[in-house]
């Protein structure tokens, strides 16, 4: 079995896949200070609760936007899973061209959501992601990560909102009935989910404009990704789990070669 995981901001998501068939899809917070022993821990706790022997975990790859974690984190999946993991970065062989000034800054997680929107879209794409940051990314006709454009995530932006304004609440983020508000909370929420729908609409527009890909295939992925993609014909394919599958495909393309 092969453990994908997707480490962000926020969450860590794991994902366990037997060949193409992903079995199960987990989550646990992003935490600067655990030991590689609470790691090791954790991840076997998640298997084994999903009747997942660790024992079977026979490879494991990673991307992270955390580099702070990645010393302990990976000491317990050596210690704990018994094998080493596979860290993507832009030196990486993940079959993606990214052309940029400096292509080691750009994330690992903006790397792998190319390769599966590629592998998607088998031409030009442009992926969102909406995570604790929104990432645009275009990737070109020969998969090439060619442009990108990173706004505040939703609820970012929410936390921003009312951890600023003292009369302000903190609120769940879901699109009320109408743009027409008559609360507080209705208001804040309308605010942040018709305003992340408006930014999408003009930002997809505006790069298939410059770009000249007018056909680009929109992929969004990411928590509240779901709600806004609902929402828009922009967007043509949600999927909450691109980012797991770029983590296989490219494990698979490393492993052929």
């Amino acid at each position: 079995m092969l453990l994908t995981i997707d480490v962000g901001n926020t969450n860590i998501t794991l994902g366990v896949f037997e060949g193409e068939i992903l079995l199960g899809m987990f989550r646990m917070t992003t935490k600067r200070q655990r030991t590689s022993d609470e790691y090791g821990y954790m991840i076997c706790g998640i298997l084994e609760h999903r009747e997942i022997d660790p024992k079977e975990i026979q490879s494991v790859i990673i991307a992270s936007v955390v580099p702070d974690i990645m010393y302990s984190f990976t000491s317990g999946i050596i210690k704990y899973l018994d094998t080493t993991p596979l860290l993507v970065s832009a030196e990486t062989d993940t079959g993606v061209q990214v052309l940029s000034d400096n292509p080691s800054r750009t994330g690992p997680d903006r790397i792998v959501n190319a390769a599966a929107g590629y592998a998607i879209a088998k031409g030009p794409a442009i992926v969102i992601d909406f995570g604790t940051a929104t990432t645009y990314d275009l990737i070109g006709p020969d998969s090439t990560l060619e442009a990108c454009i990173i706004a505040p995530g939703i609820e970012t932006a929410g936390r921003s909102l009312w951890g600023g304004a003292a009369m302000l609440p903190a609120i769940q983020i879901e699109k009320p009935d109408s743009i027409l508000a008559h609360d507080t909370v209705s208001g804040m929420q309308g605010g942040l989910v018709f305003g992340a729908i408006g930014q999408t609409e003009y930002i997809v527009r505006k790069m298939k404009e410059e770009s000249g890909y007018t056909d680009a295939y929109v992929i969004a992925t990411g928590g509240l990704g779901k709600i806004i993609a609902k929402e828009t014909d922009c967007i043509d394919l949600y999927d909450p789990r691109l980012t797991l599958n770029g983590l296989r495909l490219i494990y698979e393309r490393i492993k052929e070669n």
